[in-house]
């Protein structure tokens, strides 16, 4: 009769660990569910290509701004709505921090509550020991002492758990276009007032002198 050795045994237990692992996070957001999509491999099995976040951000919430990640926020100024709320299909922009030198961006997929969304994004976990990667409705939590979204942990794939650091956020763009500032009033100059009546004018000196000499 076959008998499992330790450390076989405790490579069962690890496996299971891992496997359970996004159950507890489900236990912390209802309906959370991580899902990793790796991007399509191609006819050899290839490894498949390494993915940005940008231009997958790009896509799922159809905000039409390229360029590194750091500077989103910036150029959204003017062009689409930007705040500090998190709604859902809104790109929340991640300041530039340690290694992440140009930023990242992420997709709301989903609101959980005033502290918890959950984010489409690539090329920010590293799993199966490659990155580029795609991850779905991942969470992510506020923890700024203010509830203003302006620091956040991210679920981190390799630790099956949210990531312990608080990474710096400069706010949501939201799909919709940046309202037009009102226009100020248009001022018409004043004309000068016209005489009801007809006016009559006086006749100059040279005018009565050319013409005194006619009976």
């Amino acid at each position: 009769m076959y008998k499992p050795s330790h450390r076989s045994l405790a490579i069962a237990l690890l496996a299971g660990s891992t496997a359970f692992a996004p159950s507890l996070a489900a236990r912390d957001a209802p309906g959370f569910e991580a899902r990793t999509v790796s991007p399509a491999i191609g006819a050899q099995d290839e490894l498949a290509p390494y993915l940005q976040c940008v231009p997958y951000a790009r896509q799922v919430s159809g905000i039409q701004i390229y360029g590194d990640a750091r500077t989103w926020w910036d150029q959204a100024q003017g062009r689409y709505a930007t705040g500090t709320v998190p709604k859902k299909g809104a790109v929340m922009t991640f300041r530039p921090h340690r290694s992440m030198e140009l930023g990242h961006v992420a997709a709301v997929s989903r609101v959980i509550d005033s502290r918890t969304v959950l984010l489409d994004h690539a090329n920010w976990s590293p799993i199966d020991g490659r990155r580029g990667q795609i991850e779905r409705d991942v969470m992510a939590v506020d923890v700024s002492p203010a509830n203003d979204w302006s620091a956040v942990r991210v679920w981190y794939h390799p630790l099956g758990a949210l990531g312990t650091t608080e990474w710096p956020v400069e706010g949501f763009i939201y799909p919709g276009r940046a309202a037009s500032p009102a226009a100020a009033p248009t001022r018409v100059a004043e004309a000068p007032a016209i005489p009801s009546g007809p006016t009559r004018l006086k006749s100059s000196r040279q005018f009565l002198a050319a013409f005194s000499n006619l009976d």
